[in-house]
């Protein structure tokens, strides 16, 4: 008798979905492709000679190669995590080392915290739209979602108090430049999300992937720092999900998570279960090259995305057919359009592709309900000025056809 893989599968496993991002991203490999559709970061700017002069440093010497292809502690390198320490303390937050875990990736930090925190059928709190990775990530866990609408400044208030009074198990958000819509959390809804969240007892889980990303306006203190500053300098009410992978390189798979103690050591059990720790040379490497230009790294990368950025909206500005609005973001890497409400984003990406060469994101795979089907995500970090005007001059005049 065959094994009926079906049956044995755990019921969870029906959470689970292929990334429409994922998918998307196979269309890079096809050059006749413009395509707006990963959140990537575009290759020819990572710090490959500071990485490969990171790599010799550590190959000098038998001890150092050694140590960096060796296991290491679940929690992470250590050097790694104080740098990380004095970064979060630049953002208002006195985070010591064992209120810090090195994660593959702030992917992995999203799935262990659904392990840690969802059972089946509890109540999780997301924006509409939200981060498809972040779905993805706490579905297997059987949630059932409270989606939150958002205006110009973030999280609706009165639509998140009646979530957050159905007693959720937590706020998911990603307040600066939100994948997808780009979107950046006012300092006053801040402020006042925390206080609900507070009244209610519900945590926050930050995903501060896009925050180093800004090209107008002040930088907002994290809702982190915000929650320490009302604690004595202490993470206490929010978990906060760091990466590297938009800043410096997304292979190496480094990311990190900051709260309490009491919720970090419960996370370092499941990174020991689930593959003991983050690769020990990658975190090394990264410690050096962090160390070394992150600051001017980062700047770099304002100025390139900045202006890849005002190309989208200038374009967009000067081809766009009546009935189609867009975010206009501070920073990250994502240009939201909102079309006419007959028009499906999932048909049109199919018309795109066949017949302009362009290819784009769905806006509903960003809602837990599916709905949203009348808006797209355009990202622009990865596609040069030029390109970007003629993808959006081919996918404007596909909408007028339409």
């Amino acid at each position: 008798m065959t094994v009926d893989w079906g049956h044995v599968f755990a019921g969870r496993v029906s959470g689970m979905s292929a990334s429409e991002i994922r998918e998307l991203l196979k269309l890079l490999n096809r050059p006749e492709i413009i395509s707006f559709a990963g959140g990537i970061p575009d290759p020819d700017f990572f710090p490959s000679s500071a990485i490969a002069h990171a790599y010799q440093k550590v190959f000098q010497s038998n001890a150092g190669a050694g140590s960096a292809l060796q296991y290491t502690i679940s929690e992470g390198h250590t050097p790694l995590r104080e740098w990380i320490c004095t970064y979060m303390g630049k953002h208002g937050v006195q985070a010591g080392l064992d209120e810090v875990l090195v994660t593959s990736g702030s992917q992995q930090a999203l799935d262990f915290i659904g392990k840690l925190l969802i059972g089946p059928g509890d109540l999780v709190v997301v924006t509409a739209p939200t981060y498809l990775g972040a779905l993805q990530a706490f579905s297997p866990y059987e949630p059932r979602y409270i989606s939150v609408p958002m205006d110009e400044e973030g999280p609706e208030l009165a639509a998140l108090e009646a979530a957050l009074a159905e007693k959720p198990k937590f706020f998911y958000l990603v307040p600066d430049f939100q994948n997808p819509n780009g979107t950046t959390v006012s300092l006053a809804r801040r402020e006042a999300l925390l206080d609900l969240c507070e009244k209610h007892g519900v945590p926050v889980v930050e995903d501060a992937a896009y925050t180093e990303l800004r090209y107008d306006g002040e930088p907002l203190p994290p809702l982190v720092g915000l929650d320490a500053a009302r604690h004595g300098g202490k993470p206490t009410n929010v978990i906060y999900c760091g990466s590297f992978s938009k800043t410096m390189v997304p292979a190496m798979r480094v990311g990190w998570v900051l709260a309490t103690a009491e919720v970090v050591n419960r996370l370092v059990l499941m990174k020991q279960a689930a593959d003991l720790h983050a690769s020990t040379i990658n975190q090394i490497i990264l410690h050096d090259v962090v160390s070394q230009i992150f600051d001017s790294h980062v700047k770099t990368l304002r100025s390139h995305y900045k202006e890849r950025r005002d190309a989208m909206l200038a374009a967009l500005a000067e081809y766009a057919p009546p009935g189609v609005t867009w975010t206009k973001p501070q920073g990250g890497m994502f240009v939201w359009l909102e079309l006419p409400e007959h028009v499906d984003g999932t048909q049109l990406l199919e018309r795109a592709i066949k017949e302009a060469n362009v290819a784009f994101v769905p806006g509903s795979a960003f809602f837990a309900d599916r709905s949203g089907k009348n808006t797209i995500r355009m990202s622009f970090s990865a596609t040069s000025p030029e390109r970007i005007r003629e993808g959006v001059r081919r996918i404007c005049e596909l909408l007028k056809r339409v």
